[in-house]
């Protein structure tokens, strides 16, 4: 059974349609949540469990969102998780979109710090919150 060892927060937007935050550039990840573990007290097998949430509205075409979670805080640092959903031309709501990841075993330095972007494949997409992105740190 894990022991805790640490959990983190990270929530920008709270409520829906609370902000907006157009995506500027095609395929460029942007972030919107950031957390940072402390590793003391972890002993062995460490693992970090992550989830989170974001809302968009898209444009009027066929477009992909991709989520992308890295060990790190630049988007070319070492790739946790990354998942893209497709929204068609009927779309016109927001479209809240929710995952859960996993780091198993990451290297244990002073402190783990994970960080998610979004990206989207068309200009015209916009966050409109909410916006959260949460880790914990358990270990053996």
């Amino acid at each position: 059974m894990g022991t805790y060892v640490d959990g983190r927060t990270s929530q920008n937007a709270s409520y829906a349609n609370s902000i907006a935050i157009p995506i500027l550039a095609i395929n460029t990840p942007q972030i919107f949540g950031q957390v940072g573990l402390v590793t003391q007290g972890v002993t062995t097998n460490p693992r970090v469990l992550l989830k989170g949430t974001i809302s968009v509205t898209v444009p009027l075409a066929l477009v992909g969102i991709t989520i992308t979670i890295v060990r790190g805080t630049l988007p070319t640092d070492p790739l946790v998780y990354s998942a893209t959903s497709t929204f068609n031309l009927s779309v016109l709501a927001s479209q809240v979109i929710t995952f859960s990841a996993d780091d198993f075993v990451p290297p244990i330095t002073p402190q783990l710090t994970y960080t998610a972007f979004v990206s989207s494949n068309l200009l015209g997409t916009i966050r409109v919150g909410p916006e959260s992105f949460d880790a914990i740190l358990v270990s053996d």
